[in-house]
């Protein structure tokens, strides 16, 4: 049996934020039917750097978050659409939208009209600043709650500074915040036989992820210091230089630092003044690096990390995203999962991440094809073959 097997939810969401949400719920077993807008259906089928998927609407972006879902499409400008879509919500126990605030108040779908068909409901709504506030109308990508969320700020060093994530941080972690509470909002509801509205923004689920530098700066006031890739709360912690390249060290135990002393053949520092202390390590950092890179460029990173774990200094070599991908750990791990997509083939994707002992998940089946499942979905409400086809002329669905 899947943890959510027998949960439905219905998937307002587009692009990223709440995709990566509605995604760990069909992992786990959710069935989940993603409403999308009749033609052009996601965003995120047209993003990706493939052409010909995104012209089959089935772009790299949308392959990636979309694993195990259903594909139905409605205009929900549409009464008739509409209709469909109350039908589906009394049935069902969790509707993720992430639109701006009031767009479901103007379509007559929002949450007060949802919880008086279903009472049981759990309704997410994911938006960058919340349902309320003084920017809650405003527009929200990414990009922006990374730089309105301070993370832009304490990003690099002082040669390279703004500097946003690599990759769409905000989306992601405000979509595992909100698959996180409906899950809490399920398990209340298990308890009461409530349904609840949860109210998630992507500017809220980032910024506790800060909590250390934040917590420095509101209790210990102190401003964050820039410090690429170093670790701000050890010495030595970070990115050091060796023959073929770089690794990660993280020496941030004083038996770690004078074991790493030892490893580089350079035991005088231990008893240095300006080292022999964490906080006097911290404070000559920049006397400290050159002369354990001095020694680490003798030899290759492989080396290092290899002599380095077996005295316990934890210590890695810096992937680049192909060889981090196809590492034996993480093949162990099935962090990645093979699915075969009819008319595109086998897909590499993330299944879920976390291992349950009794209740094992993953992916069963490949991203939908844009309304691939809309007729099955209406046959199961009830409606014949005539009536569909009817909708589709009237451009209902």
């Amino acid at each position: 049996m899947k943890l959510l097997e027998g949960i439905q939810v219905l998937d307002l969401t587009n692009v990223l934020s709440g995709p990566f949400a509605t995604l760990h719920l069909a992992l786990l077993g959710a069935e989940v039917i993603k409403v999308e807008p009749p033609g052009s259906g996601d965003l995120a089928r047209v993003l990706g750097n493939v052409p010909k998927l995104n012209a089959a609407r089935m772009g790299t972006s949308f392959l990636a978050q979309n694993s195990n879902k259903k594909s139905l499409t409605l205009n929900l400008k549409h009464p008739e659409a509409r209709l469909i879509f109350k039908q589906l919500a009394q049935g069902a126990d969790v509707v993720v939208e992430n639109f701006r605030p009031g767009v479901m108040k103007r379509l007559g779908l929002d949450y007060e009209v949802l919880r008086g068909i279903n009472p049981r409901l759990v309704y997410c709504a994911i938006s960058g600043f919340g349902q309320s506030g003084p920017d809650a109308l405003k527009p929200a990508y990414d990009q922006i709650i990374q730089g309105l969320s301070g993370i832009m700020a304490i990003n690099g060093d002082e040669r390279l500074n703004p500097l946003r994530c690599g990759f769409p941080v905000c989306d992601t972690v405000g979509g595992l915040n909100a698959a996180f509470a409906i899950l809490a909002a399920l398990y209340h509801r298990e308890r009461t036989g409530e349904g609840q509205s949860i109210d998630v923004a992507l500017l809220d689920s980032i910024m506790p992820l800060m909590g250390w530098v934040a917590a420095n700066l509101l209790i210990g006031h102190q401003q964050p210091v820039l410090m690429g890739n170093d670790n701000f709360t050890a010495a030595p912690s970070g990115t050091f230089a060796t023959r073929n390249g770089h690794i990660n060290i993280a020496a941030n135990k004083q038996e770690q630092w004078e074991a790493l002393a030892d490893v580089v053949e350079l035991p005088e520092l231990k008893t240095d003044p300006r080292f022999r202390e964490r906080d006097m390590r911290k404070k000559n950092r920049k006397d400290l690096t050159p002369l354990l890179e001095a020694k680490l460029k003798e030899n290759d990173t492989e080396h290092w990390v290899e002599v380095l774990n077996e005295k316990d200094v934890p210590s890695g070599a810096i992937l680049s995203l192909e060889q981090a991908l196809d590492q034996e750990q993480v093949r162990h791990r099935n962090t990645l999962q093979r699915i075969h997509a009819e008319g595109i083939g086998d897909l590499q994707l993330f299944s879920l991440t976390a291992q349950f002992e009794k209740t094992p998940a993953g992916i069963d089946a490949p991203p939908p094809r844009l309304s691939e499942h809309t007729g099955q979905i209406l046959k199961r409400l009830g409606y014949s073959e005539e009536k569909i086809e009817e909708l589709r002329r009237d451009q209902a669905i």
